[in-house]
């Protein structure tokens, strides 16, 4: 019996891509006749015509399952959900921007049956935004050094993973998941193969300023508790540091009584430097907290418009 393979593509406003994308993706799939696919679409409350592309591209290939989500949940929830739905015996995830390239699917398939429970692209060279892509590097590079965990370096989520994998996290019911991070916390051993990112080609990239942001505090918070530590250390050092200069400044006025003059530009200068680290870790804190409050209201991941092919 051919063995299912889900392949799972997550698109927002991608009207211009997934007819190219299923394209590409039936022209690599057609000769692997060893297996069985199906192609799932998630729509995240797309506001062009993509859900209307995706319908058509359903009623002519039954392999094609769409859902389309009642609302934007997101880029974190709306791919985790649209995982969580596959059924085959491995899940391939890919952007539907065309800049997770579908030609590695057999690469994917072929590393699978030597064993390898999770095979993950890596992208050391990438042809997007040059400054973004060494502002990753070098985020990332950062979160593998605080971490408790080994993250995969320039891996974007692009990949494939065995059921296996999928079951361990459909028992987490993480509402707001840093999936990279949950993958190697696992200890799976994971295969990666390296690949040239291209530009995208079609459309505009939905990663503004703040979604990577949120992504960047999501996997501090998620695999590391060091900001909490260091804030702890610089307080006592802080302390310590203004213990000694009051007591440098008593002697001195005690020494020095009418020549010496305490002035206000330091109490000034201290004050707000002092503040504004205190509102840095204050902000830190608040990113634990909310990240417990996310998981404690236990609200659900996505809610569902419509499901196609199902």
């Amino acid at each position: 019996m051919s063995k299912l393979i889900s392949i799972l593509t997550p698109c927002f406003n991608e009207s211009g891509n997934v007819e190219e994308l299923y394209a590409r993706i039936l022209s690599v799939i057609e000769p692997l006749k060893q297996y069985e696919f199906e192609i799932i679409f998630i729509d995240n409350s797309s506001e062009d015509d993509t859900v209307e592309i995706l319908r058509k591209m359903a009623t002519l290939d039954k392999r094609i399952k769409v859902i389309i989500n009642q609302r934007n949940f997101g880029y974190l929830r709306s791919p985790y959900w649209g995982m969580m739905q596959t059924s085959g015996e491995a899940t391939i995830a890919m952007s539907s921007d065309l800049q997770d390239p579908p030609e590695l699917i057999p690469s994917f398939l072929a590393e699978w049956e030597k064993g390898w429970k999770v095979v993950l692209a890596t992208k050391p060279v990438s042809y997007t935004n040059p400054w973004m892509h060494l502002v990753r590097r070098t985020y990332y590079h950062i979160l593998d050094g605080i971490s408790d965990i080994k993250l995969v370096k320039d891996a974007t989520g692009f990949g494939l993973y065995d059921k296996v994998v999928l079951d361990q996290i459909r028992n987490i019911a993480d509402p707001y998941p840093y999936l990279r991070g949950m993958i190697c916390e696992f200890g799976y051993p994971i295969k990666t193969l390296p690949f040239e990112q291209p530009r995208r080609r079609s459309g505009i990239s939905k990663n503004n300023f703040y979604i990577l942001f949120d992504l960047a505090m999501l996997g501090i918070v998620s695999h590391s508790i060091l900001p909490l530590r260091l804030a702890t250390f610089f307080g006592l050092g802080i302390g310590l540091f203004s213990f000694l200069i009051g007591v440098y400044y008593l002697v001195m006025k005690l020494v020095y009584w009418d020549s010496f003059s305490l002035g206000l530009a330091p109490l000034v200068v201290g004050f707000f430097f002092i503040n504004s680290f205190l509102f840095i870790f204050i902000g830190l804190l608040g990113e634990y907290i909310g990240s417990l409050h996310t998981f404690a209201k236990n609200r659900p991941v996505v809610i569902e418009k419509e499901r196609i092919n199902f």
